[in-house]
């Protein structure tokens, strides 16, 4: 389960496809065709201080953070867009096959997902595959894997269209343990509100962000007792 510390607005128009911490702020990739964005947010009051929008054909996709860049996939377009963190300036592109889902850096390389239960390991410079790895669920493959934070030496990921996060060790692909997020939204704000994704953490309030796509609302959390029972079946939407 988890412990809500703090509840912050989240415009309501952000399809959120990525989220990341860093110095202070968060930064949120969103999605669909001719809305995808970057925008830079006060967690404090939930204020978009910048923004940048990327080019209307391509849908934005997972976001993650090496050095002073950021990088956005974009779901079917086979490219990542390189932004600096200071002023959104676009200063290059990355490839890569197949469709982008999540991304995040765990220091040494990034992670990424496809929407299936592999996840790739790429060169933080070329975005080259260095290696995979699948991720299983009680022995059986864990498809639908989503927006990703690299903590530690463990992966968070959403699973599409369920209130779960799970983590993944990096190295067997084994899910160690299931979130419940559920519940986070009352009835008027699940109105409008498509599924949970987006998770960012922050390492010197040892505090996680999380939130959803057009939700009205971000949480401050601490996820406590992640239990290695189940807390939904994964196997269907």
């Amino acid at each position: 389960t988890f412990e809500v510390h703090r509840t912050l607005p989240h415009y309501p128009d952000a399809f959120t496809e990525g989220l990341v911490w860093w110095q202070g702020r968060l930064y949120e990739s969103t999605g669909r065709r001719g809305r995808s964005q970057l925008r830079k947010i006060d967690p404090g009051t939930g204020i978009v201080e910048d923004r940048v929008s990327i080019p209307l054909m391509f849908f934005g996709e997972g976001l993650a953070r090496v050095d002073r860049r950021l990088v956005m996939l974009t779901w079917q377009a086979e490219q990542a867009f390189v932004f600096t963190v200071d002023g959104f300036g676009r200063v290059g592109k990355l490839g890569y096959r197949g469709e982008g889902w999540g991304l995040c850096h765990d220091g040494t390389r990034f992670v990424m997902s496809d929407g299936s239960d592999r996840l790739s390991f790429r060169d933080s410079e070329s975005f080259a595959v260095v290696g995979t790895v699948s991720v299983t669920l009680e022995g059986r493959p864990l498809t639908n894997l989503n927006e990703l934070e690299c903590v530690d030496d463990k992966i968070y990921a959403n699973v599409f269209q369920h209130d779960v996060i799970v983590r993944i060790d990096p190295v067997t692909g084994r899910v160690g343990a299931r979130i419940d997020a559920s519940g986070l939204l009352d009835d008027g704000e699940s109105r409008g509100a498509d599924v949970l994704n987006g998770i960012a953490y922050a390492p010197e309030l040892d505090r996680f962000y999380i939130t959803g796509k057009l939700w009205p609302a971000m949480f401050e959390v601490t996820f406590v007792g992640a239990s290695d029972q189940a807390t939904a079946d994964l196997s269907k939407p």
